[in-house]
């Protein structure tokens, strides 16, 4: 353990990697999802993509636990079974394509979907009526694929959610319970690609504590009320990370 805990502690940039986790927990606590959209951006500059991944799931599966009681009270149970059993379906196809593509090209995607994500909810791209069952599943599929090759499974359901007609609480509720339990599907999924590593979930584990303190801040200042300002705020944040992500930088 004193060996590991030296390896995770002496990653290169583990101050960029402190401070994308805050800040990707604070817009989690205000809008439901971003801390892998925030993260991973900034921490794919500096590990490779694999491990990225793994120390976004162990700083995910600890940062929302303070809040997950009251957040599931608000969630809507069917929808969110439906995502959970497409995703598991597809999440494997996501994990085998990450353990064959190169981390420039794992960059190019992950910051390629995020900037593309961003883009579709500014210029209103997405769906505005209520989910259907199917469209459901199929969103949940999408995420698995997204989520276990670029560590995003978040994007499909932001898209499918954001303009729906359900109120917003239940939004961010149905949002931020689904990402907590995709962690624990990529997490297994790694894990059976041979992926697993023990120092990235280590440092994960420590990078919970800025992600937890982050996502307390976002859930105080959260307020129905003012949703659109705090879309517009999580759309800059994100923004921002991903155009910083993108590999043509280290030229």
């Amino acid at each position: 353990m004193p060996d590991i805990l030296a390896q995770a502690l002496a990653v290169p940039g583990l101050g960029w990697l402190v401070f994308g986790a805050a800040v990707g927990g604070m817009v989690r606590g205000f809008s439901g999802f971003g801390t892998a959209m925030v993260f991973l951006p900034i921490a794919a500059q500096f590990i490779p993509p694999a491990w990225a991944i793994l120390c976004l799931i162990a700083m995910d599966i600890i940062g929302p636990l303070p809040v997950l009681r009251r957040t599931a009270r608000q969630a809507n149970l069917r929808d969110l079974a439906l995502l959970t059993v497409f995703a598991a379906l597809s999440v494997p196809l996501g994990v085998w394509l990450l353990t064959v593509i190169a981390p420039e090209t794992y960059r190019l995607a992950l910051c390629g979907l995020t900037i593309g994500l961003v883009v579709c909810l500014v210029g209103g791209l997405r769906y505005s009526g209520k989910p259907t069952g199917a469209m459901v599943g199929l969103t949940g599929a999408a995420s698995g694929v997204s989520g276990g090759l670029a560590g995003l499974p978040g994007p499909p359901v932001v898209l499918l959610y954001m303009a729906s007609s359900l109120p917003v609480a239940q939004v961010r509720a149905n949002a931020m319970l689904f990402l907590f339990i995709v962690d624990f599907l990529m997490l297994a999924a790694l894990w059976a690609a041979g992926a697993f590593a023990l120092t990235p979930m280590l440092l994960g584990a420590m990078l919970a504590i800025p992600n937890t303190l982050g996502i307390l801040l976002g859930q105080a200042i959260f307020d129905p009320g003012r949703a659109g300002v705090y879309r517009g705020v999580a759309y800059g944040v994100i923004m921002a990370s991903a155009v910083m992500g993108l590999p043509f930088w280290d030229q």
